[in-house]
């Protein structure tokens, strides 16, 4: 069966065909991950098989960060990485949340001296959002989880 455009917009430029639509949610999901997949690799007990890294400044990671990841500033990444990270070890990066790209910046600068990489969706903001607990300068934190974020016992069930 084919469909026809309606004139409305989600329709006004056809989905790619399967194959072309299989390539690139598999390219995306290499280069992207979530919070919960995070939270469930962390919480696994043994190694996550990745390295997590708050590319955020010194008062941001102060003011919050996830339990395990290491402080590697953007700026700082081409001069600290080699000493911080194991080039064998897939790194995680994250920031802020989903309006920052501090994140994605900081990837490219760790692909760029040759690690392998992935960035954290909604970042920091979303990991302490969906109620899963944090670290500050004053210790551990935890704030009640957004329904929006997390509607079902914390996880989406996706």
């Amino acid at each position: 069966m084919t469909h026809t455009t309606s004139g409305h917009p989600v329709l006004s430029v056809p989905p790619a065909a399967p194959a072309e639509a299989a390539a690139h949610f598999r390219a995306s999901l290499a280069f992207h991950t979530d919070v919960s997949d995070v939270a469930a690799a962390l919480a696994s007990g043994g190694d996550p098989g990745f390295t997590l890294v708050d590319s955020r400044s010194a008062e941001s990671w102060e003011q919050g960060h996830i339990p395990g990841a290491r402080h590697l500033p953007t700026a700082l990444i081409p001069e600290q990485a080699g000493q911080l990270l194991d080039r064998s070890m897939p790194v995680v990066t994250y920031c802020w949340g989903p309006g920052c790209n501090g994140a994605a910046r900081a990837a490219l600068a760790l692909a760029e001296l040759g690690y392998q990489v992935k960035e954290l969706l909604g970042g920091f903001e979303y990991w302490a959002r969906e109620g899963l607990g944090y670290e500050t300068w004053q210790g551990t934190a935890h704030r009640a989880a957004d329904p929006l974020t997390a509607p079902v016992a914390g996880a989406c069930g996706c």
